[in-house]
């Protein structure tokens, strides 16, 4: 991987690391009563037992440095769908089916009319993913938050919850050699990335939010990287209830492909033989910050915003299923025997 995402301010490493710092301390927590966790730390969501052969699945995730060029572009009527989708996302990979989500919003100031807006793409992305958004919290704090440009500061996160049977919970953990990955396109960079997105394209590539480079084919930087992140609910939820069998399922956020390594419990190796078709976007942010192929695969969905693993024979059904509610669906690969690797032979690439 070469050294663009941190040079552009995220060090991945150094990140990997400080998570590994909080969970070694938090897996010590002493409790007078079992355990309730079903799920080891470092999966999609976390289940907790809570009666019976039933579940509570939760995530809670932001919208990160997307927010910055929302603030510079005045649009905030989206944005909210990006932190609903960060979210029910990642609940549906371990088969369970959303039901609610809380916000916190921590602003620079309590501007009711911004307030409104950001809210229109909450409710939007709550009507998509079929959930209800019952509360939340509203934090006013200057001292902390600075806008770009201020006092227009604001940062959007969410904590969803969901239902699972718990002899139904996805993990990968039935995922065999052979099986199908099924990808679902996305409609760009969803919510991760950002911090090297805008150095690659409005600082090193010298572009305007509402220049129309070629790459766009007609669309704007702003259009193009506010994009909303696709909610893939609907979809698998409805997969989840056909006759399909279902091995595991990974959203794919930042660290690309390699999320798949999350499935199966680090048993299993994942090939992409045929990748969904790259959205223009990454080609303008590949030539703006000279970023190698090999590292915006790392780094980027790079056109493929969920994957469904199903056994082989089932794969047509599953394309059809998906595809129904996101076309460009496609059979895009297949899992090995090649324990903890994630390659894209067409590409050259191994991880």
């Amino acid at each position: 991987m070469s050294d663009a995402y941190a040079a552009a301010g995220v060090d991945t490493g150094q990140a990997d690391a400080g998570v590994n710092a909080l969970v070694d301390v938090l897996k010590t927590i002493q409790l007078d009563r079992p355990s309730a966790s079903v799920l080891p730390s470092g999966h999609y969501a976390s289940v907790l037992r809570v009666a019976p052969n039933l579940g509570i699945a939760f995530s809670t995730d932001g919208v990160g440095s997307k927010l910055v060029l929302a603030e510079q572009a005045d649009r905030l009527e989206t944005v909210g769908i990006d932190c609903i989708a960060m979210n029910v996302n990642d609940i549906v990979c371990v088969g369970a089916e959303p039901i609610a989500m809380v916000d916190y919003l921590a602003v620079e100031q309590a501007d009711p009319t911004a307030l409104g807006r950001i809210a229109q793409g909450l409710k939007t992305g709550a009507e998509q993913a079929n959930i209800e958004i019952p509360g939340g919290e509203l934090a006013v704090i200057p001292e902390l938050i600075r806008g770009h440009p201020s006092p227009h500061g604001f940062d959007l996160c969410g904590t969803a919850f969901g239902t699972v049977a718990l002899d139904q919970v996805v993990t990968g953990a039935d995922a065999k050699a052979g099986a199908a990955l099924i990808g679902l396109p996305s409609s760009g960079c969803h919510s991760n990335g950002y911090t090297l997105a805008r150095r690659a394209v409005l600082e090193q590539g010298g572009h305007a939010l509402t220049d129309t480079p070629p790459e766009l084919g007609g669309a704007s930087v702003v259009d193009a990287l506010l994009e909303p992140t696709v909610i893939y609910v609907r979809a698998i939820v409805d997969l989840l209830r056909s006759d399909i069998p279902v091995c595991g399922l990974a959203h794919i956020t930042g660290g690309g492909l390699t999320n798949l390594l999350r499935l199966g419990g680090g048993r299993l190796g994942w090939t992409i033989e045929q990748p969904l078709p790259v959205p223009p976007v990454f080609e303008l942010i590949a030539r703006g910050g000279e970023v190698p192929p090999a590292e915006m695969w790392e780094v980027f969905n790079m056109g493929c915003g969920f994957v469904a693993v199903v056994p082989e024979d089932r794969a047509e059904d599953a394309v059809a299923l998906l595809g129904g509610y996101h076309p460009g669906t496609a059979r895009i690969g297949t899992v090995t025997d090649a324990v903890g690797t994630v390659t894209v032979p067409s590409l050259g690439l191994a991880y």
